[in-house]
């Protein structure tokens, strides 16, 4: 099948009844049958589970454990630099954001605006800033954690599309990431607000936080949105702040440009914890 047909068919596919039925199943514990699913994913994605705190595949009652696994201590440590990368995937992009315009894939652009579900208060504090989008595929450790050390101050749901979230998607769908459902999560930091978006996905069954647990379902259809000034939490760099089923996308963006690692490019593979960007000298 043609890439292009392939991001066609999806404009086609139910993709919200599918997503809840993936969900449904990857809570089921099923015993041996679920044993032999994990098997044959592990397979097929090349997982290496060398690197999980438990390697033993039998010992996941679902899939969804399976698949949320932690490290073991000492599997990722962390650079010294400003901000650390959040999770395990490959570089999307990553660069200025010209205005409120990030750039998602050639010819293809969208707002700050879109992306943190309309706001365009909380948007323009990012104006001429800096962005990083990661893409985290099927094989990929899915917890996230944070960049540097922050204290939430909002997290908003924003109801949307389910579209897959991989590279031939990001090129062929207008405004993707600002398109699918997504939970957008607003810290203070030392040097000023930032925002970690975790964007939701085709067969993605939820996404959670570490302070709310999961946040979709409920799919109510809506925007939802929670503050914390009365609720203090507070995260260190390095710290799990929560976590996909299934592949998923995270975005960030920063008020200020950011010197980023000259290593990173676009499609060039990130581990959790290597030096990511040091914010520019005064």
């Amino acid at each position: 099948m043609s890439r292009s047909l392939a991001v066609t068919l999806q404009y086609l596919l139910p993709k919200q009844a599918l997503t809840a039925l993936m969900g449904s199943l990857a809570r089921r514990r099923a015993g041996a049958l679920t044993t032999a699913a994990i098997r044959a994913f592990v397979q097929r994605y090349r997982v290496n589970m060398d690197e999980a705190a438990d390697p033993d595949i039998a010992s996941y009652a679902s899939f969804n454990d399976f698949f949320t696994r932690p490290l073991r201590p000492g599997a990722r440590p962390l650079a010294v630099a400003d901000l650390v990368c959040p999770v395990d995937g490959a570089i999307s992009q990553i660069g200025p954001i010209e205005g409120d315009q990030i750039f998602q894939a050639k010819g293809h652009h969208y707002t700050t605006t879109a992306l943190v579900g309309g706001d365009a208060t909380l948007a323009a504090e990012f104006q001429d800033g800096s962005f990083a989008t990661i893409y985290l595929s099927p094989r990929d450790y899915h917890r996230i954690h944070m960049p540097c050390a922050g204290r939430l101050t909002r997290m908003i749901h924003v109801p949307g599309e389910l579209f897959s979230v991989n590279p031939d998607t990001a090129r062929g769908v207008p405004g993707l990431f600002a398109r699918n459902e997504r939970v957008v999560c607003v810290f203070d930091t030392a040097h000023g607000p930032f925002v970690l978006v975790l964007v939701g996905a085709t067969i993605v069954g939820s996404m959670a936080t570490v302070w709310h647990g999961v946040v979709n379902p409920p799919r109510p259809g809506r925007l939802r949105e929670w503050t914390y000034a009365d609720k203090p939490v507070q995260l260190a760099q390095g710290e799990e702040m929560g976590r996909f089923l299934l592949g998923s996308t995270v975005v960030m963006l920063w008020p200020q440009r950011l010197r980023f690692n000259p290593r990173w490019q676009a499609e060039i593979a990130v581990r959790l914890g290597e030096g990511m960007a040091d914010y520019e000298a005064d």
